[in-house]
């Protein structure tokens, strides 16, 4: 047997520092390095004295590092006449989110699976007028909404603006679960009929342990968009129930005294931990729910 027949077989590895690989890695770098610059100099700016801030070195590290400015953020920087920090923002936006994640979350599921598995004489027409809603602009609907929560007698209370998060989450979180669903194998379906199940049996015992990828998904699409909510809560609250993320406008804004750039950075990473940590936590399965069918049509 010739040397050629038993030497190594294949194409030639190619080399990590080729010019396609450098342009990919050095593109990435600098685009991650644009977006991380800002958490930096919010993070370091936050640890530091004013005096220290006043040295003008954005980028330089704290010579001594001070929790004062998150002390005084979290429990005594003023949010209006009121000054016992973004404690009490905090607690609302939780009560918030937690029953307005679950709701929309729940009816969205059950929406989408009834749409992609049993459908219904006009559910086309239904599933595009439910779309439909879901790009009208906001703040179009800004005042009939508070004639409505006024006439519950809610307008103010966080019930009232649990009730708009969980409506105004429904639509597109249909669309998500719907296209999922209809990404699932038919003959799951068509298998669990054959066995006697109905509506409910096929949806709690083969649809639902089947989700997970997608309902992370919908968990961190609300969380996000509820935590992160400014508009709505500084319109259908008031001061003794406002989010963290008024509170946090409050702060930045305010107009009396010397602005305190390090209580305020302070003040802006606490607000943000929330949906950064439950994205760093379920990132992966975020990852596999999109590339699972969420956002196929």
């Amino acid at each position: 047997m010739s040397a050629e027949m038993t030497g190594p077989r294949g194409p030639k590895p190619k080399s990590p520092f080729r010019l396609a690989n450098i342009v990919v890695y050095s593109t990435i770098t600098i685009l991650a390095l644009y977006y991380l610059a800002p958490l930096y100099i919010m993070v370091v700016t936050s640890l530091k004295t004013m005096p220290e801030i006043r040295l003008g070195n954005v980028f330089a590290l704290p010579s001594e590092i001070s929790f004062d400015a998150w002390f005084k953020a979290w429990s005594t920087a003023c949010t209006g006449l009121n000054c016992e920090g973004l404690r009490s923002g905090f607690m609302n936006s939780v009560i918030i989110t937690v029953p307005s994640v679950i709701v929309s979350i729940v009816v969205a599921s059950i929406n989408g699976y009834a749409l992609a598995n049993w459908p219904f004489r006009g559910a086309n027409i239904f599933f595009t007028i439910l779309i439909f809603g879901a790009f009208i602009p906001y703040q179009l609907m800004l005042y009939p909404i508070v004639i409505i929560l006024r006439t519950l007698g809610v307008f103010g209370d966080l019930t009232g603006l649990i009730i708009v998060h969980s409506i105004f989450g429904m639509p597109i979180l249909t669309l998500l679960f719907r296209n999922y669903f209809s990404s699932l194998p038919a003959e799951l379906f068509k298998a669990a009929r054959i066995d006697g199940a109905g509506f409910w049996g096929i949806f709690f015992r083969v649809m639902l342990p089947m989700s997970i990828p997608i309902l992370v998904v919908a968990v961190i699409l609300q969380v996000t968009g509820i935590w992160n909510d400014f508009l709505f809560g500084i319109v259908y609250t008031r001061p003794e129930t406002y989010p963290m993320t008024v509170q946090l406008n409050n702060i930045v804004n305010s107009s009396f005294g010397e602005k305190e750039y390090n209580v305020n950075m302070a003040a802006t990473i606490l607000t943000g931990l929330v949906p950064l940590t439950i994205y760093f936590v379920s990132g992966k399965l975020f990852v596999r729910g999109i590339a699972a069918g969420a956002v196929k049509g």
